[in-house]
């Protein structure tokens, strides 16, 4: 298929459909860790196309849901001092912290503003000398180098009020982390535009150690359902492999220019789950050269002690082992216009893809 209507095609999914139905024999429980996988997954309604023997589940895939509330108290925290202004990409503002969020915050007064590009929150602090700018950085190895280089500019231009806020986490020891703590996961489906920037070798360590098969997919019906069609072989044939499905635009070596950067702005560390807790080398914080622009460390707030909201259970959906309508808040208290959890905020995360796409509906 060379052209985009070919990844949509309803013939297409079919023929695969049907291929994984004759081929899948061996039960299986394949989780994505990816919110645009999840999303897709939702949308085109490709579990219905799967036989019983498969069960897909979603994992920690959405960036803006696995934050920790810790995160964004402190975030809240630091939108409360008068001189700060925050600078945050939209979706973030209406996860909910303890007490409060960046939106009831916004409405009370703060001074936080969206942004398409970190590089906007370095063209703010230029703009606003007598204030602090604070860029509240997220996302998985797909945004990290965006961050890199906001930080790498605020540098060259001698910028002294420029600061970032981290929450950026890498993915392979959150899914080494799923395994160890005894969740049911028989392959991974990989995060496509996470793989574009590392490359394929990164999943290595779950393939060989863990003996789970991985394949990188792309985010279309018939990407997916190949995807998974090629880790059903994998299963049937007892082979285990990273895989690249998404070959048009993931390569083995991944984006070397873009990895050079981030290991040059940023140094891995232990790092706050939303329902894993702490994983060791899962996060990532700025390197010693870059260390005065790390707004946790340059910024003294205090911060609230944090809580999760009652029977919110976001925390497990992420780790796979629940999911959206098992939660007594979906579709009730938690909706898209009143999300009681993170994973109802933002449009990647599992319990607003399974709202929006009916999965509440009788």
């Amino acid at each position: 298929m060379n052209i985009p209507a070919g990844f949509k095609s309803g013939r297409n999914c079919t023929v695969l459909a049907n291929q994984i139905r004759a081929e899948s024999k061996t039960p299986a429980v394949i989780m994505e860790v990816c919110g645009g996988h999840t999303m897709a997954l939702y949308r085109c309604g490709i579990p219905s196309l799967l036989p019983s023997t498969i069960r897909m589940v979603s994992g920690p895939g959405c960036p803006v849901c696995v934050s920790d509330v810790r995160f964004i108290d402190r975030a809240v925290a630091l939108s409360r001092l008068p001189d700060v202004i925050i600078a945050t990409y939209g979706d973030l503002i209406r996860v909910p912290g303890s007490t409060s969020s960046l939106e009831k915050e916004k409405a009370s007064g703060a001074s936080i503003r969206i942004i398409w590009s970190a590089l906007d929150a370095v063209a703010m602090a230029a703009a606003n000398p007598d204030r602090r700018i604070v860029f509240l950085g997220i996302g998985f190895e797909t945004t990290i180098p965006g961050t890199a280089i906001a930080v790498r500019e605020a540098k060259k231009a001698g910028l002294s009020n420029f600061f970032t806020f981290c929450s950026h986490k890498i993915m392979p020891p959150a899914m080494a982390a799923l395994i160890d703590e005894g969740v049911s996961i028989d392959a991974y489906l990989c995060p496509g535009h996470v793989s574009v920037v590392t490359g394929s070798a990164i999943y290595a360590p779950i393939a060989a150690d863990y003996h789970k098969p991985c394949v990188i997919s792309g985010f279309e019906p018939v990407d997916i359902l190949q995807s998974i069609l090629m880790i059903t072989r994998q299963i049937e044939s007892g082979r285990v492999a990273v895989e690249i499905q998404y070959t048009r635009a993931v390569h083995p070596e991944g984006n070397r220019r873009a990895q050079a950067l981030i290991a040059e702005v940023f140094s891995p560390c232990d790092d706050w789950w939303r329902g894993l807790g702490v994983i060791a080398g899962s996060g990532m914080r700025l390197a010693d050269a870059y260390r005065r622009f790390d707004a946790a460390e340059a910024i003294p707030v205090t911060v609230e002690e944090p809580r999760e909201a009652a029977g919110c259970i976001c925390g497990s959906i992420l780790k796979g082992v629940r999911m959206p309508a098992d939660c007594r808040l979906f579709a009730a208290t938690c909706t898209p216009d009143n999300p009681v959890g993170a994973c109802m905020v933002s449009s990647e995360g599992a319990c607003a893809a399974a709202y929006q796409y009916g999965a509440h509906e009788k």
